[in-house]
């Protein structure tokens, strides 16, 4: 393939974009005041290397108590993850959270590198609470701040990372050094990057996790968006409540009074007439925001607007980030309590799918920006072309998701010691688990599967499977020794179900890890079956009306006598009784 020339110093056109100012602007640092950070000292053009921001920050943590900095594991090719706490007591912010007052608030940036304003924005809040009077942030809340989980593609730099972002100039890779899409990765966790998140998580126990990123897609007046798992899909409705309505009023106020628009998650029907509709479905828990909720942690998953200016989302960012510091210490213990609540509840019936809802589930206001469509010569088609002008505010209708499958809630589940890498995931996220010392007899549920389907791509270097469960079978199984029992009766019940259920959007059997049962080891050759499957006609009337059955509904399978001897040897007692049937069984008693 030959490459187009295109200018080194040109960027992809963008839209025109409104003018934009505010009272943030007062946050960046003067020319020549002390400790103005690399992405000031440039205007917000530029944003620091790796090993630039941790310099930056290494020289903080030197000059101030409040500010320490800890490494808690490595990216895959060595770089260090690095975590900056800022705390009046660094001590006790290590100690674990049922012993401080203090609200535990967690803040992640550069899970997708080229979304960087987080940690811009990070450097100036810890600058400002080191040395401008913000410590006061300080007093009911710890911050643990991570300004870059994925540094391999920080350090992948380029101009041309992202064309549908204003800057910075340049930018980092979306995905890891092993081509993996760090925030898709949060059940299989098969990173070190996420490995290491998680358990960082497990040893802070934070009360209130803030995912940072920037958006694509079409364009309208938000500059910053923010949301979490929506309520009516919430496997933590408690804290789904607190977030909705205290949260989000008590941010979107603060960040109004800071001169920006914050609004909610977007994603469109259409990115071309966002008047059509706005959609937020029920997010499967590869997604951080999704992860959190299935795990009782409050998360909160920041969209900028690409499309808005890097300087004006940083100051945006600036500004949610100082909200949250506020509300969570203000909002410390009804936000534990409503965790608590969460933590020890136990749905009755979970859904295991969900499915996009026919009909809208509300109407809600969108604050849109003025386009138009053209004929593109390049694309044969009417593309939209976005003005830069905004229109007055409008109601459109939100449509989402409807429960798909759901069962009773199972008692746990057998995982077989020949399914190792089931149980090593399982561990990775702390689900509790008892491993048999010796062979263990159970009444089991078991899942026969059927249609079975492989991706012909691969997404996140493995292929996803698909599978209808056919049948339910109760069997009394033997299970070996080293195989786990799981129990539903934990915190982290929910996300056991998830990733053991074959339906679900991201088990860990949708994701390729549970695929000996699909491999038809044994087979019977022609001379052989031929006359047994004559033998099996002759004797079995009934038999012999299902084939006739099936040959007159698929003419090709008619036609192709492989298939045909398949049929029979199937039905035969030389079928692997085992083949097709999921080998994790379901306790319901």
């Amino acid at each position: 393939m030959t490459l187009a020339p295109w200018p080194d110093d040109r960027r992809a056109p963008l839209p025109p974009v409104p003018a934009w100012s505010g009272a943030s602007e007062a946050l960046v640092a003067p020319v020549g005041a002390n400790w103005r950070t690399p992405a000031e000292a440039d205007d917000f053009a530029t944003t620091p290397t790796y090993a630039e921001t941790l310099a930056f920050l290494d020289d903080l943590a030197a000059a101030t108590p409040l500010v320490t900095l800890g490494t808690f594991g490595r990216s895959v090719e060595g770089r260090p993850l690095t975590m900056v706490t800022a705390s009046r007591d660094t001590a006790a912010a290590r100690s674990p959270a049922s012993a401080s007052s203090r609200a535990r608030v967690l803040v992640q940036c550069g899970i997708h590198p080229g979304e960087i304003d987080g940690k811009d924005a990070g450097l100036m809040l810890l600058r400002d609470i080191a040395f401008n009077g913000r410590d006061d942030l300080l007093d009911g809340a710890d911050w643990y701040f991570v300004p870059v989980l994925n540094p391999d593609g920080h350090e992948r730099r380029s101009a041309f990372s992202r064309p549908n972002q204003r800057g910075p100039a340049v930018q980092g890779w979306r995905a890891s050094a092993q081509g993996l899409n760090l925030n898709r990765d949060f059940i299989k966790a098969e990173s070190p990057e996420i490995q290491s998140l998680i358990r960082l998580i497990d040893a802070i126990e934070p009360d209130l996790f803030v995912d940072l990123h920037v958006t694509d897609g079409l364009d309208y007046q938000y500059d910053i968006c923010f949301g979490f798992q929506d309520e009516p899909y919430a496997t933590s409705p408690a804290i789904s409540a607190w977030l909705h309505r205290q949260y989000r009023p008590a941010v979107t106020a603060s960040m109004e009074a800071m001169g920006h628009l914050p609004g909610p998650l977007i994603l469109a029907l259409d990115d071309r007439r966002p008047e059509l509709g706005l959609v937020l479905p029920a997010f499967p828990p590869r997604f951080s925001h999704s992860y959190g909720d299935m795990r009782h942690l409050a998360t909160v998953l920041v969209e900028n607007h690409s499309l808005k200016p890097v300087r004006q989302r940083v100051l945006g960012t600036y500004a949610l980030l100082e909200a949250t510091l506020t509300i969570a210490a203000e909002q410390v213990e009804a936000l534990r309590a409503a965790t608590a609540r969460d933590r020890a509840d136990r749905a009755p019936n979970p859904v295991l799918t969900w499915e996009m809802a026919a009909e809208p589930a509300r109407d809600i206001p969108f604050r849109p920006i003025a386009s138009d469509f053209y004929d593109s010569p390049a694309s044969g088609a009417r593309e939209v072309r976005w003005l830069g002008v905004p229109l007055p505010e409008v109601e459109v209708p939100l449509l989402g998701s409807t429960p798909g499958l759901t069962i009773s809630r199972p008692r746990g589940y057998w995982v077989p010691v020949s399914e190792p890498d089931v149980i090593e995931r399982l561990g990775r996220h702390g689900i509790a688990m008892e491993i048999a010392a010796e062979a263990m007899e159970a009444e089991v549920e078991m899942i026969r599967l059927r249609d079975v389907a492989v991706a012909p791509t691969i997404s996140e270097r493995r292929p996803a499977v698909v599978a209808a469960c056919a049948l339910v079978e109760r069997q009394r199984r033997t299970f070996a020794a080293g195989s786990a029992f799981v129990t539903t009766d934990q915190p982290l019940g929910e996300l056991a179900i998830h990733m053991l259920e074959p339906a679900c959007a991201d088990s860990l059997f949708a994701k390729g890890f549970v695929a000996g049962c699909l491999d038809a080891v044994e087979y019977m050759e022609a001379y052989v079956v031929a006359p047994m499957a004559d033998e099996m006609l002759a004797a079995d009337p009934a038999l012999a009306d299902s084939f006739a059955a099936a040959l007159a509904a698929d003419p090709a399978f008619a036609a192709d006598p492989l298939a045909r001897l398949r049929w029979f040897y199937s039905r035969s007692p030389y079928q692997d009784r085992d083949h097709l049937l999921y080998p994790i069984g379901r306790v319901t008693a």
